[in-house]
């Protein structure tokens, strides 16, 4: 699958840990930076996950930001992007399945890498079950 990723940084950390897990397990990362802890401003990379999905160059994309916060409001103003910021396993499974969300934001400050990397893996596998949850998601716009 191929997967965009990008943070700001307050995220580095964990974006990198899933970074690695992903190529790891053979997957093909568009890292749209930043790569460094300097200050930089988050919508940059929101802006640039969700071009790679709007383009379809990328199938999914991952956030990662101090809380995650910022980076889902600024996604979710993007055109046909379902962003949702989690950090429990629960909800990063329902609003793939339910919601059809195809960004996960997580937040550097809340979580740890460990729990970064499976709420990723989660997000990443879990299947859309679409029927009557489709007409939800078509009331969005």
């Amino acid at each position: 699958m191929k997967i965009a990723l990008g943070c700001d940084h307050g995220g580095l950390e964990i974006k990198n840990a899933i970074k690695k897990y992903l190529e790891n397990n053979g997957h093909t990362v568009i890292d749209v930076g930043t790569n460094t802890t300097d200050s930089v401003d988050y919508p940059v990379y929101a802006k640039a996950v969700c071009k790679e999905i709007q383009e379809k160059t990328a199938e999914l994309g991952i956030l990662c930001c101090g809380t995650g916060i910022g980076m889902s409001m600024a996604a979710n103003k993007q055109d046909g992007i379902r962003a949702a910021v989690l950090s429990d396993e629960y909800c990063c499974e329902m609003t793939r399945r339910h919601n059809d969300a195809n960004v996960l934001c997580l937040g550097g400050r809340v979580i740890d890498s460990e729990k970064a990397v499976k709420l990723a893996e989660i997000f990443i596998t879990t299947e859309f079950e679409g029927g009557r949850h489709i007409n939800r998601i078509n009331m969005y716009s």
